[in-house]
């Protein structure tokens, strides 16, 4: 299964009894589309909340919840081990890049992200409905844990030394840089050191992924063999450029679940421009 899929490929399979949609919409304003699309849904589709699959007592905003809690949110969605995923959202490309990316940890491979989203899907008339579905069965999926994608504090610590693996940051460039504010309130801005900046917005174009082309123009200063990984803010635009990469390099880049915001409350070393 591709890890990204187009409206037409989606429209075609939604007879197939495998094929389970996955909703992962938010109602937090990203760019302004999401109002206009509020209550409309791809038929079949299934709500997924993201906050509701997070780790429930962790302090941070997005954290990968153990495999068991996933394996019985799965379950109560109706979701198998053989289920053919696709995930949107309502934003185009957002929400869904971090619901892919944790379901390849939790070891399914049969997840695609549906390029352009909810909006692309009403753009070209295709028929919506009003309410999500239900699942009608409880699922059997099980999770098998793929440690190798995630990334702790303590990988990023001693990767300062070992210089292992290169750390690329999703956030804007002000906030890279150190010049402009994080939402977080009392939250220092800055960067990991010898981390570089690739913003989410740059590997999306109104929506949709960039074409092969643009997207290796902007990984040219990244070795596609070198072993990276994904940090943003919480967790979760760090995933659209891990998926991005994903598409150029066909293997996929860990995430740094904590990112910025367990960083800069961590006491670690904060590197800014002027640094």
């Amino acid at each position: 299964m591709k890890k990204v899929v187009d409206t037409n490929w989606l429209e075609q399979r939604l007879d197939d009894p495998e094929l389970l949609i996955l909703d992962a919409s938010q109602s937090t304003s990203v760019n302004k589309q999401e109002n206009a699309i509020q209550g409309k849904y791809i038929p079949g589709a299934i709500t997924f909340n993201l906050k509701e699959f997070s780790d429930q007592y962790s302090e941070l905003p997005n954290t990968l919840p153990s495999p068991e809690y996933f394996e019985r949110k799965c379950r109560e969605l109706g979701i198998n081990g053989t289920s053919k995923i696709v995930v949107y959202d309502n934003a185009g490309i957002y929400w869904s890049p971090r619901v892919w990316w944790m379901f390849r940890v939790m070891g399914h491979e049969e997840i695609a992200v549906l390029n352009g989203g909810l909006p692309a899907w009403i753009k070209e008339n295709r028929a919506t409905v009003e309410s999500p579905s239900q699942a009608d069965r409880p699922g059997n999926f099980k999770t098998n844990f793929n440690k190798e994608l995630v990334k702790s504090i303590q990988d990023i610590n001693q990767n300062l030394t070992s210089q292992s693996f290169h750390v690329v940051d999703a956030r804007s460039k002000g906030r890279f840089d150190g010049a402009a504010p994080e939402p977080r309130e009392g939250l220092k801005s800055g960067h990991i050191p010898d981390s570089s900046n690739i913003p989410h917005e740059d590997v999306l174009n109104d929506g949709y992924f960039k074409s092969s082309d643009e997207l290796k123009e902007l990984f040219k200063h990244t070795n596609l063999d070198e072993p990276l990984a994904f940090s943003c803010g919480s967790g979760l635009t760090a995933c659209i450029v891990s998926l991005a990469h994903s598409l150029i390099s066909d293997k996929i880049s860990p995430v740094y679940d904590g990112s910025w915001t367990e960083w800069a409350q961590s006491g670690g070393p904060i590197n800014t421009k002027e640094a």
